[in-house]
């Protein structure tokens, strides 16, 4: 079946982990459940002398520029702005679904489970009645942003209305108040919200699973196709370096979207001298030809060259530890070696996610790593554009 172009699966996520930077130990419970929340409307950016001034011609409705270790936001525009988060909802998704159901696990698709695809959605090209494991139902989704694999994984489960209420109840533990979920691939439904301080949220909680980081940092891998399999590269300009967009010096993901409602939408993460910034950016207006990568790119320059000499405009939410017996989580430990450290970029060597059960409780998502402990060991028996 598909496999990961040079990546292994292990040793490839827990290195991005690293890259990543992300500790969910440096993700702080928040005082009896109070969050800070910036402004809904504005610009909102440092004031320190000497700091370096935002790029000119940003036109999108909504972007944020945030620390994807400390949580710190070095900038943002109208951050809580509801508006439609396009493909950039599979973060959600995948946050929501992917610790449930084993990669090597086997689907075989029926009528039933790609029932409802919506018209014009970006697909992978999944079909009635092949047999898919479930890492290659998630590299369609990451890659190809494909609606189909999104269907077929809902249906494992357990629905289509069944997983959009999971993902609203995570996205409630994330401190993410600005998201409706009507649509699970993020095609275009009534109703339909998130904002780019929720997109943020969910790309800082995916980064911090291996599983997340490996895919969303995927740029080609294979696919079962009817003639055999199939190369698919993947549709972030800035990970692949394609349609004139060179790649991003750093990149790690995490993931893009359009549709004619949401316009182009984009959740952009890169890491240099040991510090990983989270860009998300919504729907520019320019109107100029790979406008959204450009604005994502520009906003990253200007963060690395800000973040850690001026004084952060707020923080993502963090939200209160949550209670349903889940036991203590035990440390999930990275080390880089051999190739992948020699590979140039100044990469922490350890990451410790959630150490004694705290960093992952204060996320909220205590509960969801419970279930996908026993979820692991269920795998034997499991059959499985927006």
């Amino acid at each position: 079946m598909a496999t990961d172009a040079c990546v292994s699966r292990k040793a490839g996520a827990m290195a991005l982990i690293a890259v990543a930077g992300v500790s969910l130990t440096s993700i702080p419970a928040a005082a009896n459940g109070a969050t800070a929340r910036q402004p809904a409307a504005g610009v909102q950016a440092p004031t320190d002398p000497g700091t370096a001034r935002l790029p000119s011609g940003l036109s999108a409705l909504s972007w944020m520029v945030a620390d994807a270790d400390t949580g710190n936001v070095l900038a943002a525009k109208s951050p809580h702005r509801k508006l439609a988060p396009a493909s950039t909802l599979k973060t959600l998704f995948a946050v929501t679904v992917l610790p449930k159901f084993s990669a090597g696990a086997v689907r075989r698709v029926s009528s039933a489970d790609l029932a409802g695809v919506g018209a014009g959605s970006s697909v992978v090209g999944v079909r009635q009645g092949r047999r898919y494991t479930v890492g290659d139902l998630w590299r369609g989704v990451f890659l190809r942003s494909g609606n189909d694999a999104v269907h077929v994984l809902a249906a494992m489960n357990g629905g289509w209305r069944t997983t959009a209420e999971e993902m609203q109840e995570t996205a409630r533990k994330l401190g993410a108040r600005d998201t409706t979920v009507k649509s699970p691939d993020g095609y275009d439904a009534p109703g339909q919200v998130s904002s780019a301080h929720d997109l943020t949220v969910f790309a800082r909680a995916g980064l911090a699973n291996e599983d997340f980081a490996r895919y969303c940092a995927t740029t080609r891998a294979t696919f079962p196709g009817a003639g055999g399999a199939t190369q698919i590269e993947n549709t972030n300009r800035l990970l692949a370096g394609s349609h004139g967009m060179s790649r991003y010096p750093g990149i790690i993901g995490v993931k893009n979207g359009y549709t004619s409602k949401a316009g182009n939408t984009l959740i952009a993460a890169a890491r240099r001298n040991g510090r990983t910034l989270l860009v998300t950016v919504l729907n520019p207006q320019s109107q100029a030809y790979n406008g959204v990568y450009k604005e994502a790119a520009a906003l990253l320059d200007w963060g690395f060259r800000t973040a850690g000499t001026a004084q952060p405009v707020g923080t993502l939410h963090a939200v209160r530890a949550t209670e349903d017996g889940a036991g203590p989580m035990r440390p999930v430990a990275a080390e880089v070696t051999g190739a992948e450290a020699r590979g140039g970029s100044p990469w922490r060597t350890t990451l410790v996610l959630g150490a004694g059960g705290a960093g992952v409780a204060a996320l909220g998502l205590g509960p969801l790593l419970a279930r996908w402990r026993q979820a692991r060991g269920r795998s034997g028996r499991r059959g499985g554009a927006a």
